[in-house]
């Protein structure tokens, strides 16, 4: 790959942000990791290495995801729709399926194992794009342009809750929700869907008890009856940010990562940081987030400006996949919000999720090189009126 010819990546504001989110990710990692892979493997650098090979593949995928046109995106925005579906499916395959802690969320394609609904989140942004653009004055003024895209996402949140993936379920529709919203939909339709949502939502969680479980949990996790079970990973977690203080214990000198909390460097990995860094820790890298966040609504915002809804539309679905995982996994870390099992975007240990992510931020790249040139010739064009 010639390299010079991708240097506009290193223009566009979320490629700093972005590499940054990278390394810390990987210094969280390789401190969260060493217990669980020393235990199963031996070798307590185990899964620090694997995570710095998923870091050069996710870095090769933004760039050469940023080589390919929004033009060519929007051709094929319902077959990546399709094959969000087509993945959701084959989790139920035997041989293909791949089951995790209960829950049948995995592809087993040989090298890797990828969790489906990454992919299935992605395709339903795309699609809900391009539909906004195709439909925009029958979603702006009539029901039926609002409920379509509906239904056939419905399909698509029944599957994620079949595997059972409630989180994921989640950030999918939250993310279509505000690409809605944007797109110009009636208040009136638009809050009636959010009522009905939280309706079903209500049902959904009320339905399983396990779910009741750790809504109980979380409530009163320090209960004895929750403390060492549904409650055990939020208690310790919290344990994990009162260690930390203000300026933590010294990196790599958590005691909670020693088989104490659960999950340390995936779905807990902030917790563990929190512990190590304290508190000035957690805020640097919560800033970190929101900066790369505010960068991604900076981007959707020149594109629609710019007059290029599709890409607007796709840069707001991308901030909104992202910033409702990173407000989930940090506020169920922090107590904030239920257990669920969903990782923090960029950094915590995991293939299949940091190259979606990564994925993500070569196409918000492409959007703003896209923009940028956009503006560039309409200026040009005025210049010579």
């Amino acid at each position: 790959m010639n390299l010079s010819a991708f240097r506009w990546q290193e223009q566009t504001p979320v490629f700093y942000p972005w590499l940054a989110a990278l390394v810390l990710g990987w210094l969280m990692v390789a401190s969260a990791s060493t217990g669980i892979a020393e235990y199963y493997t031996g070798n307590a650098a185990y899964f620090t290495v694997r995570h710095a090979l998923y870091l050069v593949l996710g870095i090769s995928v933004t760039f050469l995801v940023s080589g390919i046109s929004l033009a060519r995106w929007a051709k094929f925005d319902s077959l990546l729709l399709l094959a969000g579906f087509i993945g959701l499916i084959l989790v139920f395959v035997p041989g293909i399926g791949h089951e995790v802690n209960g829950s049948q969320r995995w592809l087993n394609l040989g090298l890797i194992k990828v969790q489906a609904s990454e992919i299935a989140k992605l395709g339903a942004v795309f699609y809900v794009a391009g539909y906004l653009v195709r439909r925009k004055d029958e979603v702006q003024k009539q029901l039926s342009g609002f409920i379509k895209p509906l239904f056939i996402l419905a399909f698509m949140v029944a599957l994620l809750l079949a595997e059972p993936d409630f989180g994921a379920a989640v950030v999918l529709m939250g993310a279509v929700m505000i690409q809605l919203f944007l797109g110009g939909v009636k208040a009136g339709q638009f809050f009636l869907l959010l009522i009905a949502t939280f309706i079903v939502g209500y049902f959904v969680v009320t339905g399983e008890e396990y779910r009741m479980q750790r809504l109980l949990a979380y409530l009163d996790p320090w209960s004895p009856e929750n403390v060492y079970n549904t409650g055990y990973q939020l208690t310790q977690s919290l344990i994990a940010f009162g260690r930390g203080d203000l300026f933590g214990i010294g990196y790599g000198e958590s005691v909670q990562k020693l088989f104490y909390l659960p999950e340390a460097h995936t779905d807990f990995v902030f917790a563990i940081w929190a512990e190590e860094t304290g508190l000035f820790g957690a805020v640097a890298v919560l800033g970190l987030l929101v900066v790369l966040l505010g960068f991604i609504w900076s981007i959707a915002w020149k594109a629609q400006r710019a007059g290029l809804m599709y890409a607007a539309y796709v840069a707001i679905g991308i901030a909104g996949l992202l910033g409702l995982q990173i407000i989930i996994n940090i506020g169920v870390n922090t107590g904030l919000l239920p257990t669920k099992g969903l990782t923090l975007p960029f950094f915590s240990y995991g293939g299949s999720s940091l190259m979606i992510c990564c994925a993500m931020i070569g196409i918000v790249m492409r959007i703003a090189y896209e923009t940028q040139l956009t503006e560039e010739n309409s200026s040009e064009e005025a210049e010579h009126e």
